[in-house]
């Protein structure tokens, strides 16, 4: 993808290839510590969210690189939050006091790693656990993936995690314990409905 004409382009254009890589990954991560760290500094900052809240049309939401889910019912879109993209991109809904991302990038490692990835994140943040342990998850459309659960002072959380054509898809929801209890069965139907391979 970065071919060098000289041994001293080569060099730079691979540095310049690992060093986009890093700042790909570092805007997804930046945009899961965002809606991660958005809950820990306290619930009431969605209600100060909601005039970013837009309504969502019914169908399929396009995200990025042709990754798309069926948002939840009554779910809006936090314009200020949400960057789509060719090629990597991000989306956050907004369920009552439930926040639920969807990050798309780039990557080239296995499931595992992706997995794994996505639990740093998550329990970078201080006071964050994860908890239950992980298990499989498979969407509608036969993409395997990891899921769990994680734990905050005062909110629930729970991530999955799904890569395919290259692409990993992060998912994160947290929000009020009894608001995401009642919403997990159509917050699950949501992760389970993503799908690869769309028009970008």
């Amino acid at each position: 993808m970065y071919p060098g004409w000289a041994v001293g382009a080569r060099y730079r254009r691979v540095m310049g290839h690992g060093r986009d890589r890093l700042l790909r990954n570092l805007l997804g991560s930046l945009v899961v510590l965002a809606v991660i760290v958005g809950i820990g500094l306290g619930l009431p900052a969605v209600d100060r969210a909601i005039p970013a809240a837009h309504a969502i049309p019914e169908g399929r939401y396009r995200i990025a690189a042709g990754v798309s889910v069926v948002p939840p019912r009554g779910a809006f879109i936090d314009v200020t939050q949400t960057e789509p993209g060719a090629h990597e991109g991000s989306a956050l809904f907004l369920i009552g006091s439930v926040q639920y991302a969807v990050v798309v990038a780039p990557f080239d490692g296995t499931l595992a790693q992706a997995a794994e990835r996505l639990r740093n994140k998550i329990t970078a943040v201080a006071g964050y656990q994860i908890a239950d342990g992980e298990s499989g998850a498979t969407t509608a459309a036969g993409v395997q993936g990891r899921q769990g659960v994680y734990v905050t002072p005062g909110a629930d959380g729970r991530y999955a995690v799904f890569l395919a054509d290259g692409l990993d898809v992060e998912l994160t929801i947290a929000g009020g314990i009894v608001d995401l209890r009642r919403r997990l069965p159509d917050l699950e139907a949501s992760i389970l409905s993503l799908a690869f391979g769309g028009p970008a």
